[in-house]
Order: structure tokens, then C-alpha cells, then sequence
């Protein structure tokens, strides 16, 4: 049985996936990760991860992160963690007012940034199903990036202006745990609000594996709707994620 639900979840995810794809960008998204409780009520965890963009073909974002959790009562938890991220910027072309003749140019090129966050997460359980609500603050830093930008009236190369954001991410999750099955379905919604209002919409549904309680992988997709223009220079897409997490 559990040889053939991964199975259906494969083809389904690759199909719908390839299909959407058509309309909207495609990427996958990998992860590594590994948690260590350190007592009852601390523990700490690394992650690792790179996601590709245009249709799987271009390299997007790696970064690496470390994390902190506190269990404050039973189903009630506070974290706080650091991302460093490198994103491959895409190009920008910015035109004069009359459209034609070029003011400033910016090739795609690699750039760092810094990303902290705070987390409050709660969680109620219902028969099998589980329902958890997770509030994040994130605040991310782009330092500035010298030579970056073409200026063609000055004829020479000017920084990137560092910049910095706060987000707050709202995620609503749902779990099933399914009698006597290692695979446990789940799907949530997310909802990405900056100073100009609700900057995008995130909506996943995956399938962990859980094997000697150690070890867990996961399929997902996701889909990514994006309102507003923001540091990640993302647009709507449709994304493939798998990932391993290792427990001490």
C-alpha cells in the first residue's frame, strides 16, 4: 500500500507540476536539514537549501540557517533563527521616460543577504487530524553590492543600494495521521504581509515519510502566487520541493 500511494503522489505532483507549468514558472526546491533536542524543553537546528527557477533551469537561491526552539507549554512553541542566503538577481533594464533610450542597467548577477526570524507556533489535535497556526516575524538585510549597476549617463558602474525588509508570514497547517501507514498527508496556506499590504499567497501539500523515527522525507508542491514586486524578485510559480530531515 505504501509503495503505491508514493507512487500516485509522484505522478501526480510531476503532472501537475509539468502542466501549470505552462503558464506560470516552474522550480524545485531542496532540502537538508537536522534538529537536536537538547532538553526537555530546548532544542537546536541546521538547514540547508537550494531552489532552481525558469522552467528548473537556473540555478535561484542556496542558503544555509541555524535555529533555536523553546517549548514553552505542551503544543505551544517560540523559535528564533538566521538565514544566510545567496540569490541569483535577475537582470533589470530601466528606461528613460520615452521608453527607448536606456537610463540604468543591472545584469543578473549573485548576492548576498541576511534573513532573522521569530516564530510562535500552536497546535491542537483532532482525532487524527492536527491543526497548527504559525506567526513569523522576518526581517532580511541585501548589504550593497558594489559595480552591480550600468549607468549610461555617467558611463560607469554604480552599487546596488543595500536594503532592508520586514515581513510577517501567517501559515495555517493541517496534518493527517493515517492508522498503521508511514506516510503522513499534510497542507497549509501562507500568507506573506509587508508595509504595502498581503505581498504574496503560498498554498503546499506534501507527504512526509517517516523511517525508525530518526528519519523523515518529503514530497511536495507548491503553488506561489505573488501580488506585489519584492527583494526576491520572484513571480508566480509552481514548485516541486524534497527534502530530508535527520533527528538526534
Amino acid at each position: 500500500m505504501e509503495k503505491r500511494l508514493i507512487t500516485l503522489l509522484l505522478l501526480l505532483f510531476a503532472t501537475h507540476a509539468g502542466l501549470l507549468a505552462q503558464s506560470n514558472d516552474f522550480g524545485m526546491w531542496y532540502e537538508l536539514s537536522a534538529e537536536k533536542k537538547l532538553s526537555k524543553q530546548w532544542s537546536g537546528g541546521v538547514e540547508a537549501m537550494y531552489r532552481s527557477r525558469n522552467n528548473a533551469r537556473t540555478g535561484d537561491r542556496w542558503s544555509v540557517a541555524v535555529d533555536a526552539e523553546y517549548k514553552i507549554v505542551k503544543k505551544l512553541k517560540a523559535s528564533a533563527g538566521y538565514a544566510f542566503l545567496r540569490d541569483n538577481f535577475k537582470e533589470e533594464m530601466d528606461l528613460k521616460s520615452d521608453g527607448f533610450r536606456y537610463n540604468k542597467w543591472t545584469p543578473s548577477y549573485w548576492g548576498t543577504r541576511h534573513r532573522f526570524h521569530v516564530d510562535l507556533s500552536g497546535s491542537y489535535d483532532i482525532g487524527r487530524f492536527s491543526l497548527s497556526l504559525r506567526e513569523r516575524w522576518q526581517y532580511t538585510y541585501r548589504p550593497e553590492a558594489e559595480g552591480k549597476k550600468y549607468d549610461f549617463d555617467e558611463e560607469a558602474w554604480k552599487p546596488v543600494k543595500g536594503k532592508g525588509k520586514h515581513v510577517w508570514r501567517n501559515r495555517l497547517q493541517v496534518e493527517y495521521d493515517i492508522a498503521q501507514c508511514k506516510f503522513d498527508p499534510f497542507a497549509n496556506v501562507e500568507m506573506f504581509v509587508d508595509d504595502s499590504g498581503i505581498q504574496k499567497m503560498r498554498y503546499q501539500v506534501g507527504v512526509d515519510y517517516k523511517y525508525r523515527r530518526q528519519h523523515t522525507f518529503s514530497l511536495t508542491y507548491r503553488y506561489q502566487k505573488v501580488n506585489s514586486d519584492d527583494d526576491d524578485f520572484e513571480v508566480s510559480s509552481h514548485l516541486l520541493g524534497l527534502s530530508y530531515k535527520y533527528k538526534f
